[in-house]
């Protein structure tokens, strides 16, 4: 029998124990993340299980409540500026969901003894907005976003959504804030959607209070180097997730315990930390990005391959299954969804066959890897390898990159994957 959420729901609720990395799993992949189908469980006009776009109320900012808008999008510092609004929406066990709401941005006050800070019951989500070469704004495929928000919800005992509902009300805010939408083709309107545990109470159990909150603002390159090579540092020594636990949802506990990690990378004048899980040192994903690898392999064929989804370790990243379809869609070269691993790795490298190596995500669209500096536990010593992304002749991270950035502005027609805001 295969395992679906609609299998393991009943379970839970009847207190049957389940097998935890299964129930990941499922959570995961259930509805095929490409073709994002939602399960039915919403009554309509019942606000105990979802929030409804037509009771939505908006505030606009007044003038003195209103920001400076940036000069030079292209230099902004990522996650440092807001633009005018936000969405809130309160959730209680007893009452259900109250009516949402786009206000000003403003503080929100909370009880110290909320869930959310002690026991990290939060979830997040990373969307975009562009403003194309036509002028029109455009989200690029936020149903996966917010179906992904939805499953991450239910790993956290945080309560379902609606989630036209909840793309309704977004649509609204950019709308309102379009002005923020930068007119750029290297910068964009970042979207944050978050919800967290608010209930007052310390023990660790269900939440009984929640809250969901919208926050966007414009965003240039994520990292610095823009789209030069980025550097990664592994250690096998530090882990991300494993089999059973939360590594495929969007949750803030999964973020916290890699920051640390992030300074000793950038000690090595690398950008990002590159997760590797297992004794044969499997490439997991980066901390912002899944990873891919253009190879070719040892039976001579070229090669794309990339983590698989299916055991639970990886985020299930919205760029990422993109690039899989493209590819496949191409039909150029071999396609994979499995482990490459650093001892693989270096070998392609020492026989010139690793042709390239990027990144991918919402933030990054795609990157190019140049470097990784690696520290080997059996000789206690950093390795660094060269990665001839820019110089190998090969072609397939720009040609995604292209054309990915060409559907997000307009230029490519690829209507099912972008929601026009007009």
């Amino acid at each position: 029998m295969k395992i679906t959420i609609s299998v393991l729901k009943p379970l839970l609720r009847s207190g049957t124990t389940i097998n935890c990395r299964k129930f990941a799993t499922a959570l995961a992949v259930e509805d095929n993340l490409i073709q994002q189908k939602q399960p039915l469980i919403i009554e309509e006009d019942n606000q105990k299980y979802t929030f409804y776009h037509k009771d939505l109320q908006i505030e606009r900012a007044e003038i003195w409540q209103m920001q400076d808008k940036p000069d030079k999008y292209e230099q902004l510092k990522f996650g440092h500026h807001y633009a005018d609004h936000m969405i809130g929406v309160d959730w209680s066990e007893e009452k259900g969901w109250t009516q949402p709401q786009i206000t000003p941005v403003s503080e929100i006050r909370l009880h110290p003894g909320a869930k959310v800070f002690h026991y990290a019951v939060s979830l997040f989500e990373g969307m975009k907005a562009y403003r194309g070469v036509d002028d029109r704004i455009r989200l690029f495929r936020p149903e996966m976003n917010i179906s992904r928000m939805r499953k991450t919800a239910a790993r956290s005992s945080l309560p379902d959504f609606d989630g036209d509902e909840l793309l309704k009300i977004i649509t609204e805010l950019v709308r309102l804030d379009k002005e923020w939408v930068p007119y750029s083709s290297t910068a964009s309107l970042y979207i944050r959607p978050t919800m967290i545990g608010t209930d007052p109470t310390l023990g660790v159990a269900n939440p009984k209070n929640a809250k969901l909150f919208v926050l966007s603002g414009p965003v240039g390159s994520f990292y610095s180097t823009g789209f030069n090579p980025v550097s990664l540092f592994a250690d096998p020594s530090f882990v991300r997730a494993f089999p059973g636990g939360v590594g495929s949802f969007k949750m803030g506990c999964n973020y916290a315990p890699t920051i640390m990690l992030g300074k000793i990378a950038s000690e090595f004048g690398c950008q990002q930390v590159l997760w590797l899980s297992g004794e044969d040192q499997k490439l997991t994903e980066v901390g912002s990005m899944n990873i891919f690898l253009y190879w070719i392999n040892e039976e001579g064929e070229k090669e794309l391959i990339t983590p698989p989804l299916d055991d639970g370790l990886i985020l299930p990243g919205i760029v990422r299954e993109s690039v899989l379809t493209l590819v496949r869609e191409w039909d150029e070269f071999k396609v994979s969804e499995s482990y490459p691993t650093i001892p693989q790795m270096k070998k392609a490298i020492a026989e010139k066959r690793l042709l390239q190596i990027f990144g991918t995500g919402t933030a990054v669209a795609l990157v190019p890897v140049g470097r990784i500096v690696f520290r080997n536990q059996e000789t206690n010593s950093i390795e660094e390898f060269k990665i001839p992304t820019m110089n190998s002749g090969a072609t397939v991270m720009q040609r995604l990159y292209e054309t990915i950035i060409d559907i997000q502005q307009g230029r490519r027609d690829r209507p099912e994957w972008i929601y026009v805001i007009d």
